[in-house]
């Protein structure tokens, strides 16, 4: 699904500003795998992120907002969301994330997938589009520009998705509405 205003103009500029005013050493080299299978890995992702929490107002409200949304999935769908992890994504010029799913191996937490845009006067020369797959096709059902305000939200372990390499610099929020699997009364930690 894609909503072009979920988000109101004036959090995601402000979210905006924020991502942008970070330098290269507040942002970690993105990786692949969760616990002792993690690894970075430039032949499948290229990106560099940042995770969100409270430290700014503009990062309190887009959670809040997204705790909201998550209320609501559950009052009306009964997905029995947990909870939401996110980061921020820079894409530098001449990066990328090949096409995978937004679930771990032996892992079925997380749900729902939302990736939030932050591109103002992004076209299609641009590049860095996400393409979304059927699971086992070979040919993208979907390839969407990221445009600034926009969010896609998509179920984790069922679309097969890839960010086309960017020829400038793009921004996002990808997060993940998670549920519960927690063992012997261990909450499942989030990342």
């Amino acid at each position: 699904m894609v909503v072009p205003d979920l988000i109101p103009m004036q959090l995601a500029q402000a979210l905006l500003e924020e991502v942008t005013a970070f330098n290269e050493q507040q942002f970690q080299q993105a990786a692949i795998g969760r616990e002792q299978q993690q690894q970075q890995n430039p032949f499948v992702r290229t990106d560099a992120i940042r995770w969100l929490s409270q430290q700014s107002s503009a990062q309190a409200q887009f959670l809040c907002l997204m705790e909201q949304l998550r209320v609501e999935l559950n009052r009306r769908l009964f997905m029995g969301l947990f909870d939401y992890e996110c980061h921020f994504a820079h894409y530098a010029p001449g990066d990328f994330y090949k096409k995978h799913l937004d679930a771990f191996k032996g892992k079925t937490n997380r749900i729902l997938s939302t990736v939030l845009y932050l591109n103002p006067g992004w076209t299609a020369d641009d590049g860095g589009e996400l393409l979304m797959y059927e699971k086992d096709d070979k040919q993208p059902f979907l390839k969407l520009t990221p445009l600034f305000g926009q969010m896609v939200i998509f179920l984790s372990e069922r679309f097969p998705h890839e960010v086309l390499a960017a020829k400038r610099d793009r921004y996002s929020i990808a997060g993940w509405f998670r549920v519960n699997n927690s063992i012997g009364g261990a909450i499942d930690p989030a990342r």
